[in-house]
């Protein structure tokens, strides 16, 4: 029997996982672990430079190179996993695999001290798999539970819901590390980063708690035993999608503008943390600050995206959201005081959470109505996804070492949003209601 779609229930369920796994988002790659990370991730001396595996690197490149690693994992893993998903019926146990192995390594991260930090970066490698992993299943799942007319306000629902469940956590953990005595603990714990380390657990206890709602309510998958053959029918199973894909125009110039904008959308969301903190010298407190007032914002700006796309189409509101995100990089190279970057950041969180909302659904609707292969066209979603983010924090990362100015990198991202403003002038708006 087909599933019913537009159910309340089904639809508040889905957004919970955003709810679950966005904690992930703020207080791994945005706020605590970014600051624990620089402040432990130090050689005897004390300095930037440490060794990993043989390599002498600097922290903060370690960081970048260890993002862009990760997601280009995700980058081999998401086709040919989502193909197997699609063949057995399997997606919600994929989704489950990869939403605990991210759990699990952000509760390792309570283990992260100087002396094995080796083993705290394949850790934070790990977590970035098991969040993207599981989040390429959580997004297909969006056209089976809506229809087509509710996807950019369910899409904007979903990012809203992540924004509220991640300020909540942080901060819970900022109170714990800033007022240790009201958790029963001490100031010294505090100072030695034990209450920073109990952070990590809560992210992973939250994320894999809160993942059991959608989990219950989202579509069931099929019963069938696991076959070895799977991984021969996965593979079939995305090379039709891929055939398909040849003759649907508009999906692959989305991709091609997806792919640029995100690079540089991405890359603000991972580095802004550390571009604070090395060129401004802004203080942690207000840095934290300023983040959460960037979650609180995006999310009207979630739901502003979805008003632009009611009023003027999908792909009109990107080119508007798109066009202010390119401003975001230019100010960012101008900037020298800290008040000037909390107005940058204010301009980021208005457009972060609508061009991650409107991409997403915006993809949803280029999608052929009725295909059984819808995790396989979102793991090409991923696959973009993640390239970006890949190659945009390499090539932050590499221009910082081969310069030793960060200032520079942040010129890159600027050339990558006025590339893709102009990619999405090629995308009518109109077919998206068609």
């Amino acid at each position: 029997m087909d599933f019913i779609k537009n159910q309340k229930k089904v639809i508040r369920a889905w957004c919970m996982y955003d709810w679950a796994n966005s904690v992930h988002n703020l207080v791994i790659t945005s706020v605590i672990f970014p600051i624990y990370f620089h402040a432990t991730a130090v050689n005897a001396d004390g300095g930037d430079v440490i060794n990993f595996l043989g390599f002498e690197l600097n922290n903060d490149v370690l960081y970048s190179y260890t993002l862009s690693l990760a997601t280009l994992s995700l980058v081999i893993l998401s086709p040919i996993l989502t193909g197997i998903a699609d063949y057995s019926g399997r997606r919600k146990f994929f989704m489950k695999f990869f939403c605990y192995l991210g759990a699990a390594s952000c509760m390792y991260f309570f283990f992260f001290t100087k002396d094995n930090i080796t083993a705290a970066v394949i850790a934070f490698g790990l977590s970035l798999v098991g969040w993207g992993g599981s989040v390429v299943f959580y997004n297909s799942f969006l056209p089976d539970i809506v229809t087509e007319d509710r996807f950019d306000k369910t899409s904007a629902t979903g990012f809203a819901y992540g924004y509220v469940g991640s300020v909540l956590l942080l901060i819970t953990n900022l109170a714990m590390i800033m007022k240790p005595e009201l958790f029963g603990l001490t100031q010294a714990d505090s100072d030695s980063g034990y209450t920073s380390r109990i952070a990590f657990i809560t992210v992973g206890i939250w994320w894999a708690v809160f993942a059991q709602i959608p989990f219950y309510y989202l579509p069931k998958d099929q019963s069938k035993p696991f076959q070895i053959q799977w991984i021969k029918k996965g593979f079939l199973e995305l090379k039709k999608v891929y055939k398909e894909m040849q003759t649907k125009k508009l999906i692959k110039r989305f991709l091609a503008a997806l792919f640029v904008y995100d690079m540089g959308v991405m890359t603000v969301i991972y580095v802004a943390a550390l571009f604070a903190d090395k060129e401004l010298n802004i203080p942690t407190q207000g840095l934290i600050i300023t983040i959460l007032l960037i979650q609180l914002v995006a999310i009207p700006g979630s739901y502003l995206a979805s008003f632009l796309s009611r009023k003027y189409g999908n792909t009109i509101a990107l080119r508007i959201i798109v066009a202010v995100w390119a401003t975001v990089p230019l100010a960012a190279y101008l900037c020298t005081t800290a008040e000037q970057f909390y107005v940058i950041a204010s301009v980021v969180g208005l457009v972060m959470g609508g061009v991650q909302s409107l991409s997403r659904s915006t993809y949803a609707k280029l999608i052929p109505e009725g295909t059984k292969d819808v995790a396989s066209y979102f793991s090409l979603y991923d696959v973009v996804e993640r390239s970006a983010t890949a190659i945009g924090t390499f090539f932050f990362g590499f221009i910082i070492q081969q310069t030793g100015d960060m200032r520079n990198s942040v010129l890159l991202i600027l050339v990558l949003f006025v590339i893709g403003f102009l990619l999405l002038m090629r995308i009518p708006s109109k077919h998206i209601y068609d």
